[in-house]
């Protein structure tokens, strides 16, 4: 049995703090051995510093369950967790919240790491939320800025690491840089090729196709 990450709910708010939506993902987890995780986490566009949030709960009814919390946040060139006293949600897997210093005594603490590692590569909203935290740019043509065109074509480029989105009209000289998780936002479906490796393309016939993926 492979690993299973199941995709929950996404819930979207008006930040009541700063100009920009409040996000919160939750899902479960599932282990090569049936082992039980629940989670969940989230994120604030407008929010400085970009700081993101998640929640891993497990054993639920038994004496060593616990929900685990941590803040994600960019490390390098990806991104890196810490374990927090402040609870960010609750999840139907999760035992008592634990403090920081609770969770690293924790002997299940390897597995609660090993579930976020999961998480981030396979639940298709936290690449969205990756990309948030590291500020991924990219470049749209004026036609897909001025939502004349959707998006067709998705390029991540070997070179520089920005993006690339363009409609029907083929790239020009002219076009915008921007942000790639404002342009998810503009396109949900986007979210589906988020996890394009750097080198790499997908093209569609129409919103809500299905990509197609090419090397190039």
């Amino acid at each position: 049995m492979d690993v299973e990450v199941v995709e929950g709910a996404l819930v979207e708010l008006p930040s009541a703090e700063v100009a920009g939506m409040d996000r919160r993902a939750f899902g479960e987890f599932v282990g090569p051995q049936g082992e039980l995780a629940s989670y969940a986490f989230g994120w604030t566009t407008g929010a400085e510093p970009r700081v993101a949030a998640l929640t891993i709960g497990i054993g639920v009814g038994n004496p060593g369950g616990g929900t685990f919390h941590a803040v994600i946040f960019q490390h390098e060139d990806g991104h890196a967790f810490s374990l927090t006293d402040e609870p960010f949600e609750q999840v139907p897997q999760g035992g008592p919240s634990l403090t920081a210093d609770q969770a690293r005594a924790h002997e299940d603490l390897p597995f609660v790491w090993w579930v976020a590692d999961q998480v981030m590569e396979r639940d298709r909203r936290a690449r969205w939320m990756r990309h948030w935290l590291l500020g991924t740019h990219c470049i749209q043509t004026l036609e897909v800025i001025e939502r004349r065109e959707p998006v067709l074509f998705v390029a991540n480029d070997a070179d520089d690491g920005i993006w690339q989105l363009i409609g029907t009209t083929d790239a020009g000289s002219s076009g915008k840089i921007g942000h790639l998780y404002h342009s998810i936002e503009e396109d949900p479906t986007l979210i589906e090729v988020l996890d394009l490796a750097p080198g790499h393309s997908a093209s569609r016939a129409r919103v809500g196709g299905s990509w197609d993926r090419h090397l190039g």
